[in-house]
């Protein structure tokens, strides 16, 4: 376990697998309670910077970008400028956060290309969050790195490729000091 993101998750599900395990064995101080099956906890995922976990699948920039007008560009815009009032620029911005006037798009703020993956597939679209196929969000990925200049137009995403991207400002962050932390 890389981040403390994974190091909270694991934590959280060791805590609920011992909470349901402990009320079925004893009923529990409320009497209900179940051991969550194997499924259960599939939900609850991070995929670090090193794309460990990320699915198979794969997408393109012209499979993204139809995806895109589909189901992101009524928030985001038709140019992923970003909508007044309802979806943030996701391009643009580059080399601002040092400004005062900084834009926090994916081209300028995000260090690492699976952590789009990663907030694309659990939280987009924002009407119908993880409703994305794996495909989907790795074309969508494409699409969006591509409009950004990050990628060329024509690379396949997929877990071999997404973790090798590297994004406009990865330096751009201190690395935690704490001694706990890998």
């Amino acid at each position: 376990m890389s981040t403390i993101t994974e190091k909270v998750i694991f934590v959280y599900s060791l805590l609920a697998l011992a909470g349901c395990a402990s009320s079925r064995a004893n009923g529990g101080p409320y009497g209900f309670g179940t051991t969550p099956a194997r499924g259960d906890l599939a939900a609850f995922y991070s995929i670090p910077a090193d794309g460990r976990g990320l699915p198979a699948g794969e997408g393109t920039y012209a499979q993204g970008q139809k995806v895109y007008a589909g189901k992101c560009a009524a928030c985001h815009g038709d140019k992923l400028q970003g909508v007044a009032g309802a979806g943030e620029a996701l391009i643009g911005g580059r080399g601002t956060l040092a400004s005062g006037k900084g834009m926090k798009t994916i081209e300028s703020y995000w260090p690492y290309a699976t952590t789009v993956f990663d907030y694309v597939k659990r939280a987009m679209p924002f009407n119908s969050p993880g409703s994305l196929t794996d495909n989907e969000t790795y074309a969508v990925t494409a699409y969006i790195l591509a409009e950004a200049k990050i990628i060329d137009k024509d690379t396949v995403i997929n877990a071999a490729s997404l973790s090798k991207v590297r994004m406009p400002n990865a330096e751009g962050f201190v690395p935690d000091p704490r001694p706990d932390v890998p």
